[in-house]
Formats: structure tokens, sequence, C-alpha cells
């Protein structure tokens, strides 16, 4: 059996009390609240402090839970909701297209598989919640970058590698793209990220109207295309499915 991380167990445990009781602590406080020698807790709460987990009030010199926290808890409860929100809609345009079904959103400048829906056959098929995907090549990234001006900052900044011949990195090719996705309401991937493998994907807004991710469905070229287009009724179901998420989180018609 594992056996647990003794630095992490701890910075969890003095997170935890700072988001209880008082809302500020001194070093003596947490030190002697979890057993810990001054060193030691002072140590770990430098480094949550670095991180931004932790603040430092100047004055008092006490500690209490910093932004960064809140961002990543404000961020999961985003992103929980979304799934929830999109579970039904994304079974739904899997069973209609017949292909796999990824949802993404913005994430260290790349895109965040939060919810994989398996292409409705039996072929063996590896679950991607998780994964890892460019802004730059793949639909999802596309469709962030186009909507979201934080993914476009992203994107524009991060050295985009090339994948396959078709791969577009050149910054004034990629903003005429961008163009095109926000004109069309949706983007595309043919053989830019994977040989051989197409993808369609339409953007998801919030009660807001603020971009909070992308919705699309990946496959094989030559199923997703038909005489060297995208197939419309693909692309209309995929759009379908994103506005259907954006209206049951608040957003409204599109």
């Amino acid at each position: 059996m594992a056996r647990n991380i003794q630095s992490l167990e701890r910075a969890a445990a003095m997170l935890r009390l700072l988001a209880g009781g008082e809302r500020r602590l001194g070093l003596s406080d947490i030190s002697s609240s979890l057993g810990l020698a001054k060193g030691t807790a002072h140590g770990i709460l430098r480094t949550l402090q670095q991180e931004g987990f932790v603040e430092q009030d100047d004055a008092s010199g006490r500690y209490q839970l910093g932004a960064e926290l809140l961002r990543l808890g404000t961020t999961y409860l985003d992103v929980h909701e979304l799934r929830a929100r999109a579970l039904v809609w994304t079974d739904d345009l899997a069973r209609s297209s017949g292909e796999s079904v990824h949802l993404g959103v913005l994430h260290q400048r790349g895109v965040l598989i939060v919810h994989h829906v398996f292409r409705p056959d039996d072929s063996r098929q590896v679950l991607e919640i998780g994964a890892m995907q460019p802004l730059h090549s793949t639909a999802l990234g596309k469709v962030l970058s186009a909507y979201d001006p934080v993914a476009h900052s992203e994107a524009l900044e991060a050295d985009r590698r090339t994948f396959t011949d078709r791969t577009v990195c050149e910054a004034a090719d990629f903003e005429q793209i961008l163009d095109m996705t926000r004109a069309r309401g949706y983007a595309a991937d043919v053989e830019e990220t994977w040989e051989g493998v197409a993808s369609i994907a339409a953007p998801i807004h919030d009660r807001r109207r603020m971009p909070v991710g992308a919705v699309g469905i990946t496959g094989a070229v030559e199923r997703l295309g038909r005489d060297g287009e995208l197939r419309p009724e693909l692309i209309a179901a995929v759009r379908d499915c994103a506005r259907a998420v954006s209206r049951d989180l608040g957003a409204g018609r599109f």
C-alpha cells in the first residue's frame, strides 16, 4: 500500500485549520494546533504563500486562506455544474452522431477534457477524462481561443507545435481561423492534430453569456466527412448540443 506524503498531509491540515474557526491565525497558533515545530510550520506556510494558497497580513503577521484557493474552488464548482448540465445532451450527441463526444475547458494553456462519452459501438476505446489537448490545433481548443480572451492570449503566447503537415502554427493564419470560427459558430480539426482523425466543436456559454467550455465530436475523417467536406448534419448536431447545454446554464437563446 502506497504511503502518504507527510508534507502534503500537513499542508492539507493547515488549509483546513485556516478554513475554520478564526479567520486569521498566527504561526504559534498554527504550529501548536497541528503539533508541529515552528520551523516546520513556517516552511509549509511559506510554500503555500508562494503558490497563492495562503496570504499573510502585513500588519499582524497572521495567515489566512489565499485567493488562488478561492479561484480553484470556483473553477471546480463551474466545471462540476458544466458536466452535470451536459450529461444528457452529450449522451444524445454520441447516439445521434455515432461518434465519441468530448467536453473541454481552458486549463494551463490547453484544453482539459472534463467529460468523455464513448462512441456507441463495440470498439475498444480509452477514457480520456483528465487528458489535455492543444489550443491551436484541436476543434475544442480553437473554439475556446475564438470566444475566450484568456484562451486567445494563451494560444498566441504558447509554442504552437506542428503535429501534422496540416497544423496551422503561424499567428496570422491562426487568427483567420478564429475569425472564421466566430463567424460560423463552430470549429473544425481535420487531421491537424492526429492523422486520419477529424473533430467538430462548438462553444458553451453560461448565464452571463461568457464562454465556459466547448463540446465536440471526434472520429475518423471518412466518417465525419463527405466529398471533402464535413457533414453538415454533424455540424448542426454539435451546435445544437452546445446551445442546449448553454440554455441549461441559463444563457438563453443563441
